[in-house]
C-alpha cells in the first residue's frame, strides 16, 4: 500500500513528458533519392555556356518532387524559428543547396558559395548567367546571323544553331521560327542549294523539327554521291594507268624495230605484239596514241594542256547581259559550264591558260572547276556534271550534251516541243524539258 501511495504521487510533468518526446526530423525519400543521383540526372554541371539546358533540368526535376517553391521564393520559412515547421523547412532547404551545388562547375560556385537559401542561390545563378543586357543579346544574334556550316557535320551544326537559339532565349529574347530556318540555310554550303531553294520556295509553315531530319537525310544523300562520283574516278583512273603502261611498253618496242637494234631486255610475252600506228585509236584529249578519249585520265583534269588542243566552246551565244538560274542543253559545248560559283561542288581555282570560246567569237575566262550535281525534279536521282567550268561572264548555265549522256548513263531525245533524258538501263523516263524560244531548257 505504501508503495502504491508512493507511486500515485509522481509529479504530473514527468508523465507529460514521457507521452510528448520532441518530434525527429527526417529528410523526404524523393529529395534523398535527387541528391544521391543528382550527378546522373544532370551530367553535365552548370557553366557560362550551358544555363538555359541546365536550368531547364534542374527545375524540372525539383518541381516533379515538389521542390520547385524553394526555388522561386514561394515557400518562405516560419516566422518562430524555434518551432518544429521551422526546423523541416531548413532541413529541406539546405540539402537542395547541397544538390545544387554539386551540379554547378567550380569557376561558377564561387559566385554562389555564400548563399544561405536555395531561392537565394537561384536567384543569383539568374542574375549572374541569364544576361538581359542590350550587348549580350546583340552579340548573339550577331553569332546566328554568322553561323557557318564549314567542316561540321549537320548534326554538330545544328546543335550549334540550337545552342545560341537556347542562349538568346536565356537572355530574355525569343527568334522567330522563320528566321531561324533562314539562318541555318544561310550557312549551309553551296552542295546544299538545290534543297535550300525547295525549302524557300515551299509554301508550308516552317518547323524545326521537320527541317533537321530533311537536312539529316540531304546529308546522307550528298555523302553518297560524292562517294559514287569518287569511285568513279578512282576506277578511271586505274583503266587509264593500265592502258598508259601498255603503251609505253609498244612505244619502246616500235623504238628498237625502228632503229634497227635489239633490245637488252627480255620483252613480256603477255604484251601484245605492236602493230602499225595508224590503225590504232588517238585521243581526243591529249592526243596520245592508244586510248579513247572516255578512258583518259586527263577527261576530269581541267588544268591539263597538251600541246595541241582546242579551246573550250560553247555555241549558245551570249544576246543579253542578265542571268539567269535554268540549265540550257548545249550540243556544241565541249563542257559544262555555270556562271554561278554555288552550281560547282568544292571548286578550284582555275590556272590553266584555256578561256572558253563562245558562238559571237568572243572569249571569257575560267574561274574555277571540279564537278557538280544536278538533282531533277521529278526523280530521286541526280545528274553527275564532271569537269564543271565555273565562267562567271556566262549568261546561261550550259550542260554539253555529249559529256552529259557519257558520264551518267543516258540518252537525250529531241523534238519539236522539248526533250526527254532517260536511263540507258531502264529506259525510264528521268526528265521531261521544254524549248523556249528555240532553247532546250531545264
Amino acid at each position: 500500500m505504501g508503495d502504491q501511495e508512493s507511486s500515485s504521487t509522481l509529479p504530473p510533468a514527468s508523465s507529460t513528458l514521457i507521452a510528448a518526446p520532441r518530434q525527429e526530423l527526417v529528410l523526404p525519400a524523393t529529395l534523398k533519392f535527387i541528391i544521391s543521383n543528382i550527378k546522373n540526372l544532370i551530367p553535365n554541371p552548370l557553366i557560362a555556356n550551358n544555363y538555359a539546358i541546365w536550368r531547364t533540368q534542374i527545375f524540372q526535376h525539383l518541381s516533379a518532387n515538389g521542390y520547385a517553391d524553394h526555388l522561386t521564393g514561394k515557400t518562405l520559412p516560419p516566422t518562430d524559428t524555434s518551432s518544429s515547421d521551422h526546423a523541416n523547412w531548413r532541413l529541406i532547404d539546405n540539402n537542395l543547396i547541397s544538390a545544387l551545388f554539386s551540379s554547378i562547375s567550380s569557376a561558377i560556385l564561387p559566385y554562389v558559395i555564400t548563399s544561405t537559401t536555395a531561392h537565394e542561390v537561384w536567384t543569383v545563378l539568374e542574375h549572374r548567367l541569364q544576361s538581359s543586357s542590350r550587348f549580350r543579346i546583340i552579340q548573339l544574334k550577331n553569332e546566328l546571323h554568322h553561323i557557318q556550316m564549314n567542316n561540321l557535320t549537320m548534326q554538330q551544326y545544328l546543335a550549334q544553331v540550337k545552342n545560341i537559339v537556347d542562349n538568346i532565349a536565356a537572355s530574355g529574347t525569343k527568334i522567330d521560327l522563320e528566321d531561324i530556318v533562314l539562318y541555318i540555310l544561310n550557312g549551309l554550303p553551296p552542295t546544299y542549294k538545290s534543297f535550300k531553294t525547295y525549302i524557300r520556295s515551299s509554301s508550308l509553315p516552317a518547323d524545326l523539327d521537320a527541317l533537321y531530319s530533311l537536312l539529316i537525310t540531304e546529308e546522307i544523300h550528298i555523302n553518297q554521291d560524292i562517294k559514287k562520283y569518287q569511285l568513279a574516278t578512282t576506277a578511271a583512273y586505274h583503266v587509264t594507268s593500265s592502258n598508259q603502261s601498255r603503251n609505253k611498253n609498244n612505244k619502246r618496242i616500235n623504238k628498237f624495230r625502228n632503229t634497227g637494234s635489239r633490245p637488252t631486255t627480255t620483252v613480256d610475252p603477255a604484251l601484245p605484239p605492236p602493230s602499225n600506228t595508224n590503225t590504232r585509236p588517238i585521243c581526243q584529249i591529249c592526243n596520245k596514241i592508244g586510248h579513247i578519249a572516255s578512258n583518259c585520265w586527263h577527261r576530269c583534269n581541267l588544268s591539263y594542256a597538251p600541246p595541241a588542243t582546242t579551246a573550250p566552246r560553247a555555241l549558245l551565244a551570249q544576246s543579253s547581259p542578265s542571268t539567269t538560274q535554268s540549265w540550257v542543253l548545249d550540243s556544241g559545248a565541249s563542257s559544262h559550264m555555270t556562271s554561278d560559283a554555288s552550281n560547282v561542288q568544292f571548286p578550284t581555282a582555275y590556272n590553266g591558260s584555256e578561256s572558253v570560246s563562245v558562238a559571237n567569237g568572243h572569249t571569257v575566262p575560267i574561274q574555277n572547276y571540279r564537278q557538280g550535281l544536278l538533282p531533277l525534279p521529278d526523280s530521286s536521282r541526280k545528274l553527275h556534271l564532271c569537269n564543271l567550268l565555273h565562267v562567271p561572264a556566262l549568261t546561261h548555265n550550259l550542260l554539253s550534251v555529249s559529256k552529259l549522256t557519257k558520264d551518267n548513263s543516258v540518252s537525250i531525245t529531241f523534238d519539236s516541243n522539248g526533250f526527254e533524258i532517260k536511263d540507258i538501263q531502264d529506259h525510264q523516263p528521268l526528265l521531261r524539258g521544254r524549248l523556249h524560244n528555240g532553247i532546250y531548257k531545264l
